[in-house]
């Protein structure tokens, strides 16, 4: 009975240090102070109710005290009325607040921590020393035309990320702020596996909402992320993909039930090459920004996106130069099938979009660099699916498949430059507690120059990966 007793004690302190608090006097009270007012009102009623319980809780044991031995023994406690045991309960097992206050601000701090082991074998040659392509697949970076095999093993943690949030209450909407950094990205240093194995955090992104208005830096409205699959790689199907992250200006339209329209505008950067090498050239000319839509669709029969995009290249160097229009549709959803189940795809096609696939596998244009010259668009095609199978509640594998091709024309370029790639890869991965994932995976890929010229890479990977 003191333990109920005491239970009720604590949600009556409870309520007074918050009538206490927010009985401060004010001018004018806003209609969110009237709801707050509203919500004490109903608090103070339900700790009126409490008291009057727990007077009668008490006086039952002190009337039973003055009954004779026997009839202390056979005299039962008197219940509390239902709806007291549901509002104690409630008071008890609470959840903490999620995040901390700084004024009226709430920040939140997540991430993840995560480990890779990776195993490679190439057929045709060995990756650069510090070359991105060690640490996960990138189809560009297939050693091709090295007449020998090599081997590589690697231990990483490159890819822990780290996120911090904000939301502040601001009118009726809630100004919101999101700041994300990793170290998968920054090239690593010549020795740096020697000792200390240090590497620079690189952002990735940053931005405000409010309401439906999005700026800052986040994945390109051309992209679809939700539909990418599980994998132990940093991406995994990278050449099928749309693949960006960069400055945008986004305002989201719902246009009822389950449909959403996202215009954007984005950062633009011609990315092409000459005639003599194959090296990427950002020319960094550009005038306008990218144009960008996506239309959301969400059902029972699955999630479906279309997206498109319409841009000017340009390449202007000491007054020699060129533009070009560029655009690209994409198609991207993911299918329920059954409970643990589902497919995943993405489809993309356009002309002067490499840029956007494959974290540049393919050039937007190709230009001479001579007065009179032409920029000359590429085409490209690019795509993947994946097919997720939910073995148990905590075991899944993932089955996938991806492909990218580019169609330089009549352009005159270097026969080492890329023509295409594909991959296929397999995984398992089991939530071993809460937060903690493992995952194992076999990829096989290779890559295809203009020279028809190609290599191939095996590597199995392990991962480990703890979320906060």
């Amino acid at each position: 009975m003191a333990a109920k007793a005491s239970r009720y004690i604590a949600a009556l302190c409870l309520t007074t240090a918050l009538t206490a608090a927010l009985a401060a006097p004010a001018a004018a009270q806003t209609p969110r102070e009237t709801a707050l007012e509203a919500r004490l009102a109903q608090l103070e009623a339900a700790v009126a109710q409490l008291r009057g319980e727990l007077v009668t809780a008490r006086a039952a044991p002190a009337a039973t005290a003055m009954a004779s031995p026997m009839t202390l023994a056979a005299a039962p406690v008197a219940p509390l009325a239902p709806e007291t045991e549901k509002r104690l309960a409630a008071l008890e097992t609470a959840k903490p607040a999620d995040g901390f206050k700084i004024g009226g601000t709430t920040v939140k701090l997540g991430g993840f921590v995560r480990a890779n082991v990776v195993a490679t074998r190439y057929n045709d040659g060995e990756v650069a020393v510090g070359g991105l392509g060690k640490e996960f697949y990138l189809p560009q970076q297939i050693p091709v035309g090295g007449g020998f095999t090599s081997n590589d093993f690697l231990v990483h943690a490159r890819q822990t990320r780290f996120v911090l949030t904000t939301a502040t209450p601001v009118g009726d909407n809630v100004l919101k702020s999101h700041i994300e950094f990793d170290f998968a990205l920054a090239t690593a240093p010549i020795g740096a596996q020697r000792a200390t194995n240090p590497y620079t955090p690189t952002f990735r992104r940053g931005f405000i909402t409010y309401g439906n208005l999005l700026v800052g830096q986040e994945w390109t409205t051309f992209q679809n992320v939700a539909v990418l699959p599980e994998t132990t790689d940093f991406v995994g199907p990278l050449e099928g993909t749309v693949f960006v992250r960069q400055g945008i200006v986004q305002y989201r339209q719902p246009l009822g039930t389950g449909l959403d329209l996202l215009v954007a505008l984005e950062n633009p950067e011609t990315e092409a090459i000459n005639r003599t090498s194959p090296a990427l050239i950002d020319a960094d000319d550009d005038r306008m920004p990218d144009v960008v839509a996506r239309l959301n669709a969400k059902s029972a029969a699955g999630e479906f996106s279309l997206a498109g995009i319409v841009r000017e290249l340009r390449v202007n160097s000491a007054g020699v130069g060129d533009t070009a229009l560029g655009w690209g549709i994409s198609a991207a959803g993911r299918v329920p099938l059954g409970a643990r189940h589902d497919l995943r795809f993405m489809a993309t096609y356009g002309n002067g979009v490499g840029r956007y696939l494959g974290l540049g596998f393919a050039p937007d244009a190709v230009f001479a660099g001579l007065p009179g010259s032409r920029l000359e668009t590429v085409r490209n095609f690019a795509g993947f699916a994946a097919l997720k199978l939910g073995w148990t509640a905590t075991v899944r594998s993932t089955v996938m498949a991806s492909y990218q091709s580019a169609d330089y024309g009549d352009a005159l370029v270097s026969p080492l430059s890329n023509k295409a790639a594909w991959s296929g890869a397999a995984n398992l991965f089991w939530t071993a507690a809460k937060g903690f994932d493992v995952g194992i995976e076999y990829r096989h890929g290779e890559r295809r120059l203009v020279n028809d010229d190609s290599g191939g890479i095996d590597r199995v990977e392990a991962a480990f990966k703890y979320a906060y």
